[in-house]
């Protein structure tokens, strides 16, 4: 089994001068300006809309209300 050198040898290694640093240009910038961070703050909306809110509570009573008909039927 053979290690491999973590430090690389300039003389074979491309991109690298001879003073073994990497010239200007080979590598991208550090940070790009497209992050979620940039442009001007605009505070969260605060809960969900009421559309979708009701339609999932409307779901929610129709499946209890299901359940406990099925419920009621199986006693009997």
């Amino acid at each position: 089994m053979s290690t491999s050198n973590p430090d690389p040898d300039p003389r074979t290694t491309p991109g690298l001068t001879g003073g073994a640093s990497v010239p200007p240009g080979e590598t991208p910038p550090a940070e790009s300006g497209t992050g979620t961070g940039t442009g001007p703050y605009r505070p969260l909306k605060r809960g969900w809309a009421g559309g979708p809110l009701t339609i999932i509570i409307v779901l929610a009573v129709l499946v209890a209300l299901f359940f406990l008909v099925y419920g009621i039927l199986v006693a009997l």
